[in-house]
Order: C-alpha cells, then sequence, then structure tokens
C-alpha cells in the first residue's frame, strides 16, 4: 500500500486515480500508521454511488428537520398569512391549541415531511454536484477542498434544483397549516376537508399540474441568497470552531455541528424571511382564487399594511431554527458518514 504514495501521492478511486497532493500533516500521520487515515485517504465511492449517498443523507436531514421544528413552522405560516389575527407568537400556539387541540400544530406534517426529504435529498445531491462545477470553473482539481465562500455559491446554485422538488409540496403544507383562518375569515366556504388528498384535488381541479407551482418564483427568488447564507454561515461557523479546537471540521463534535446548522439557519432565514412570508401570501391565497405574482403581492402589502407583517412569525422561526436545522445537519453528517464507511476498503 504504501506504494501508491511514492513521489506525489494518489488517491484511488474505483476504476481510476486521481492526482492529489496530499499536506504534510496528512502525510505524516499516515506514516505514523493510522489505518483509519489511510483508508480515508485512498478510497471513494463512485460518483454515482456519492450522489445516492448524499441523496439518502440529505433525506435523514429532512425527515430531522421536520420532527424537531414542525409547530413552530405551523405558527409562523399562520402568522405570515394572518398577521392581523395573532397579537404574536405565544398567542398564535395558544389560539391553535383552542381552536383545534394540538394536533393543529402538527397541521401538514405529511406534506411538511414530504417537502422537506424531497426538499434536501435533491438539495444535498445537487450540492456535492455544483461543488464539482465551481471547482472545474475554477481549474481547481476534483479532490481540493473548497473555501467556505466557494462551498455557499455550491448552496446557493444547488437550491435552484431543489427549489423545484420544494415548491409543489410547500404549497400543499402552507394551505393545509392556514385552512382554518381562510375558512374563518370567509375567504373559503367552511366545512372544507383539510386532509392532503382533498388540497391536492382542489388544486388539480381548479388549476391543473401547473398549479402546484404557483410561488415557484418566489421559492427560487428566496432560495438562491438563503442558501448562499445557510451553507456559508454553517461552513463558516464549523471552520471557527474546527481553529478554536485545534482540529478539522469533520471532528468538532456534535454540540458545535447542530450549533453550526442552526447558525446556519440562522443567517437564512434573517436574509429570506419578508420574500418566505409574500411566497406564504401567494400559496395559501391563491386557495381562494388567483393571485398575483411576487412583485405585486410584496407591493401591496407595503401600501396596504406596512413592513410590519412582512416580519409577521419571525420569532417562531428563529427559535425553530436551532433545534431544526441543528438537527438537520447532524442527521445529515452522521448518516453521510455511515453511509462512506460502508464504501472504504
Amino acid at each position: 500500500m504504501d506504494g501508491l504514495y511514492r513521489g506525489s501521492s494518489t488517491k484511488r478511486i474505483i476504476g481510476y486515480s486521481l492526482k492529489c497532493p496530499l499536506p504534510d500533516s496528512q502525510l505524516s500521520r499516515r506514516r505514523r500508521g493510522s489505518d483509519a487515515v489511510l483508508k480515508t485517504l485512498t478510497m471513494a465511492p463512485h460518483p454515482v454511488t456519492q450522489a445516492i449517498i448524499d441523496l439518502s443523507a440529505g433525506a435523514c436531514g429532512g425527515i430531522a428537520c421536520v420532527l424537531s421544528g414542525q409547530p413552530f413552522d405551523t405558527a409562523k405560516v399562520k402568522m405570515q398569512t394572518f398577521p392581523s389575527l395573532y397579537r404574536g407568537f405565544v398567542h398564535c400556539f395558544v389560539s391553535v391549541y383552542k381552536q383545534v387541540g394540538l394536533r393543529g400544530l402538527y397541521q401538514g406534517t405529511t406534506p411538511a415531511l414530504i417537502a422537506n426529504i424531497a426538499e434536501n435529498a435533491v438539495l444535498f445531491m445537487s450540492y456535492g454536484f455544483c461543488q464539482n462545477v465551481v471547482r472545474f470553473v475554477s481549474g481547481l482539481d476534483r479532490c481540493t477542498e473548497l473555501s467556505d465562500v466557494q462551498k455557499a455559491c455550491s448552496g446557493s446554485v444547488a437550491s435552484i434544483f431543489s427549489s423545484l422538488a420544494l415548491c409543489p409540496t410547500e404549497l400543499v403544507k402552507c394551505r393545509l397549516q392556514a385552512m382554518h383562518e381562510m375558512e374563518a375569515s370567509g375567504k373559503i366556504a367552511s366545512g372544507q376537508k383539510s386532509t392532503v388528498w382533498s388540497v391536492v384535488k382542489n388544486v388539480l381541479r381548479t388549476n391543473g399540474p401547473l398549479g402546484f407551482y404557483q410561488g415557484l418564483t418566489t421559492t427560487i427568488v428566496r432560495e438562491i441568497p438563503g442558501y448562499f447564507c445557510f451553507f456559508g454561515g454553517y461552513e463558516l461557523s464549523r471552520s471557527m470552531f474546527a481553529q478554536h479546537m485545534g482540529r478539522d471540521k469533520e471532528h468538532i463534535g456534535v454540540v458545535p455541528l447542530m450549533f453550526s446548522g442552526g447558525f446556519g439557519g440562522a443567517c437564512l432565514w434573517l436574509v429570506v424571511y419578508p420574500i418566505d412570508c409574500v411566497k406564504s401570501r401567494i400559496q395559501v391565497l391563491s386557495l381562494a382564487g388567483k393571485q398575483e405574482g411576487f412583485l405585486k403581492t410584496l407591493m401591496g402589502i407595503l401600501r396596504n399594511e406596512g413592513v410590519g407583517p412582512l416580519y409577521s412569525g419571525l420569532t417562531p422561526t428563529m427559535i425553530r431554527t436551532f433545534p431544526a436545522n441543528g438537527a438537520l445537519f447532524l442527521a445529515y453528517e452522521v448518516s453521510r458518514k455511515i453511509m462512506m464507511q460502508q464504501f472504504e476498503h
């Protein structure tokens, strides 16, 4: 095995090899006989296998994100869509509990699971692909570690693909979450079924298959800058922890990893929250009839309600972001590491 590392170090990757000069620290550790480091440096999965691993790990992250943060997301959507009905985050929680019980806070969990599994699976699979695109554009070798800013750019581009998977399921989720308020305000007839299938049938009957993509433009407008901040904040936080602890980013521990995920989520929401508010309005109010596009909806809110309603629901969102996004990245990193180990020889 040592013959692989004489001269310029070579990383073997199933069927072909890539010239990747290794840092002195890794060379010295390998020469001291660290079998774990040697194994990691010598083998990597086939690109197709790598894509499947990234997709599966992203799906695990999506499940963890929903299960840890759904009640806060429900409060967010209700407050975004009907800001005048709720005085604040606690009032919203208490009102929903009194109206429909605890299940009201978990309204839309099924489409939320589908939405997050689909979004994060596509996001993280595309994230790996987009990192290779950034390397190619930057003239870097395929095995070169990207900077935090380059990773942020990769996440930003990857979000375009995830938006296509996210928009239909998020539309169904938002409508389920705000169904009670739509009936109470008289925007739709009362007594309608509030199930996933009833919402899906209503969209197909009213607008056809393309009806599921109402709010797509706004979703993409939200995701591109949002995921630049998301991945940028996550990688920056991990780098700072690694530097402070004197170890590499892969071994900073569970608590710093979860904090980094929460920090990335906080960066995302602070930047894009008003855009998300407009998206929720479009997707929910379109249930009562054709809704105007992003710019007209945004200008209508500013003209009739002011700036405040664009930030309605921010409190539960910020409370939610640390446990939800911390769980997302923890589940992603742990499941990805386990699956990667199965392909090391």
